[in-house]
């Protein structure tokens, strides 16, 4: 079982990536296979040239030959909220007469079945990085043990299909389980690289496969009432959640023709004051600027008031449609005109609009490029 955490204020800690659990179990099943040793820990050096140790937590002979062994560790992604963190990730190695690291995927991790992303289609979901790792590790543990032959490299994660289901990977088109990631090694707590990751795999997986718009939405809620307002498919919905400024980086080169951007009411009224990282923590609604987008409309003196000792931006936008003012196309004229900002360099070739929601999914504001002329 993982330790309580501390109550008390703490630095937070990095993990490790999935691509660095499979690469300390091929270390660990190497070492099994070729020197007869169970190491209880194994080091893995990063691509930076970082040692790190893990513990690997099995060692299991495999019945079909006894030039296998399955090795098995436990992801610890730190203090980044990562769904794999605390998942089984295990190594199935096969010594084989082919000389060459060869990559399949075992149970939990998927396999390719879209064009678009950096894996052709039939491979498993093993990224670039993560393969290098391995190969390079196991490489050495040959050259070490004088060992001429190959190796074929299962990687899995226990639950792995059920865990893929709150990530990106089946609107990607990679079915069956999990991707094995990471460029550094490292998980750098609240970096969201992984989820940055998805949108980029996102737009270019809609792009290789015909779909010239795409709805880019912060949430679930939005994305239903984008997709039934254009019928949209899945694989042209880009949950961008509150991480707009790497949506509209990766566009800059990668364009599609439309784009949606349709988000809750207060994150659309951040993207309006130019933030591009709508998160909480990066960004607060700002009720002075939201007063000021209310004059704009035509809100009086006693109604900035009001909005200045509101507490949510749901608030400020029933007492200004109590008032039949359109604050929420204002804010998404605004939001419209932050991320032509972004783009400028793709426009007017790409089309760009803006749709805000209320909290039950309903549109309250939408404004396209044309209506800014």
């Amino acid at each position: 079982m993982w330790p309580e955490s501390s109550e008390q204020k703490q630095e937070l800690r990095s993990g490790l990536t999935t691509g660095c659990c499979a690469t300390a179990c091929c270390v660990a099943a190497a070492q099994a296979l070729l020197a007869t040793k169970q190491p209880a820990k194994v080091e893995v050096l990063l691509p930076r040239g970082q040692l790190v140790e893990l513990v690997i937590e099995s060692y299991q002979q495999l019945g079909d030959t006894e030039q296998g062994i399955r090795t098995a560790t436990i992801k610890d992604a730190g203090d980044d909220p990562d769904v794999t963190h605390g998942a089984t990730v295990f190594v199935e190695l096969r010594l084989i007469a082919e000389k060459g690291v060869f990559f399949k995927p075992a149970k939990g991790v998927g396999t390719v079945t879209r064009a678009g992303l950096v894996l052709e289609v039939g491979e498993p979901a093993i990224n670039p990085v993560p393969r290098k790792m391995m190969q390079e590790h196991l490489i050495k543990s040959a050259e070490t043990y004088n060992y001429s032959g190959g190796f074929e490299v299962s990687v899995g994660v226990e639950n792995g299909e059920q865990i893929a289901l709150k990530t990106m990977n089946p609107r990607l088109g990679i079915l069956g389980g999990l991707s094995i990631l990471g460029t550094t090694g490292i998980v750098r707590p609240y970096s969201c690289a992984a989820y940055i990751a998805s949108i980029r795999q996102g737009i270019d997986v809609a792009r290789s496969n015909g779909i010239s718009h795409v709805a880019a939405t912060t949430g679930s809620t939005s994305e239903a009432a984008i997709k039934k307002q254009y019928q949209l498919p899945d694989m042209a919905l880009i949950e961008m959640g509150d991480f707009i400024g790497a949506l509209l980086k990766h566009l800059k080169k990668a364009p599609v023709e439309k784009v949606t951007i349709c988000g809750g009411f207060g994150k659309i009224s951040k993207l309006a004051q130019g933030h591009m990282d709508l998160n909480s923590r990066a960004s607060s609604i700002d009720f002075k600027h939201l007063a000021e987008m209310a004059v704009a409309v035509g809100a009086d003196t006693r109604l900035v008031e009001k909005i200045l000792q509101a507490n949510t931006s749901m608030e400020v936008l029933k007492l200004c449609q109590e008032q039949h003012l359109d604050l929420a196309s204002e804010v998404c004229s605004r939001a419209l005109i932050a991320a032509q900002g972004m783009l400028k360099d793709r426009l007017p070739e790409m089309e760009l609009e803006v749709w805000a929601t209320d909290r039950k999914g309903q549109f309250v504001g939408h404004v396209k490029a044309e209506d800014l002329q």
